[in-house]
């Protein structure tokens, strides 16, 4: 399987480019849109060449989603510890967007190594910001303890209008996911995938023994009681896995976080992976029809061309005597 990275190549070139040409005052003002409708903006001027302005939004989220002041909850704070003085959050934003960012490059270190961890840092801020609450939760458990002010299930944006869920306790963390897609194709697809999945998570030959623990039910499970009918449309069933706190230390905690908050994207990318495969194996075996039905084509055609030159021909009346006379015997005479 093919696990996402979590810094946005496109805007790591960026920053690398731009560090790169600091002497060459360049106007630039790029938009793109990352997977799950997350939209990025990066501006930079003539005037100002050692500063830059990354502006972000996110999916809309959805009722009962943990968001404060139009960012998710706790990414404040996590912007704060992991980019220092480099980085300036700018209040109020861009319009249209939740957050915008102030690069200066000129506070970045000085050594080489340490500048391009920071520069990866930033181009990871989408897990910064959207994995924000979860790690707050996920810190929590490390600890086994709770975190304040957090309801019994907790709801988190990862696609527009559509959230997980959190079921936070002291030994353990439920992470449940309503799977939703819009083709039927991918839906009979993804369902399949996730059946497997848990599957190979029950096998103890697949090594998977340490992992999380991995359920599938057609149905909401028990914890999603009293939550509203809207949030648990699924029409691939709902996926639940069970997070312990030697899955959230110090060395796996970023890990997880990526992984969770992602992991309907890393489904829909494998989806699509295996229907571009099955199609690319539909188009080979009718090519190889195709190329058969040529083969016996010209077997025919060669087999009519044999034939053709076997045939007799037609003579004239003239020529039927004349070979009639020539073949009679000449013993009357």
């Amino acid at each position: 399987m093919i696990l996402l990275q979590s810094q946005s190549k496109y805007l790591l070139q960026l920053l690398t480019n731009r560090l790169q040409n600091l002497d060459k005052g360049v106007e630039l003002d790029c938009q793109w849109i990352e997977f799950d409708d997350v939209r990025c903006n990066v501006q930079t001027s003539v005037k100002n060449p050692h500063l830059l302005l990354l502006s972000l939004s996110l999916p809309t989220p959805p009722p009962g989603a943990m968001f404060v002041g139009g960012l998710p909850y706790g990414a404040i704070e996590s912007i704060k510890a992991a980019y220092g003085t480099a980085v300036q959050i700018l209040d109020p934003p861009k319009d249209g967007y939740n957050l915008t960012l102030k690069l200066n490059f000129s506070k970045l270190p000085p050594d080489e190594d340490t500048r391009q961890v920071l520069l990866m840092k930033v181009a990871s801020v989408r897990e910064l910001v959207l994995g924000a609450p979860l790690r707050v939760i996920l810190k929590h458990l490390a600890s086994r303890s709770l975190a304040p002010d957090m309801d019994q299930l907790v709801a988190l944006v990862h696609r527009p209008n559509e959230s997980f869920f959190l079921l936070p306790q002291a030994e353990k963390v439920t992470v449940i996911y309503p799977m939703r897609f819009k083709d039927s194709t991918d839906t009979v697809l993804a369902t399949s995938f996730l059946q497997e999945f848990v599957e190979a998570r029950r096998s103890a030959s697949a090594g998977l023994n340490n992992a999380p623990s991995c359920q599938w039910s057609p149905s909401p499970p028990e914890e999603l009681a009293g939550v509203p009918q809207e949030a648990l449309a699924a029409n691939a069933g709902f996926v639940s896995f069970v997070i312990f706190p030697r899955h959230v230390d110090s060395k796996k905690i970023d890990k997880t976080v990526w992984s969770l908050s992602t992991f309907h994207a890393y489904v829909s990318y494998h989806v699509k992976c295996s229907e571009g495969f099955m199609h690319t194996r539909m188009r080979r075996r009718v090519e190889s029809l195709i190329e058969a039905l040529d083969r016996a084509k010209s077997d025919q055609e060669k087999t009519k061309k044999v034939g053709a030159k076997t045939s007799f021909k037609r003579l004239s009346l003239k020529e039927s005597r004349s070979n009639s006379n020539s073949r009679t015997s000449p013993s009357w005479r």
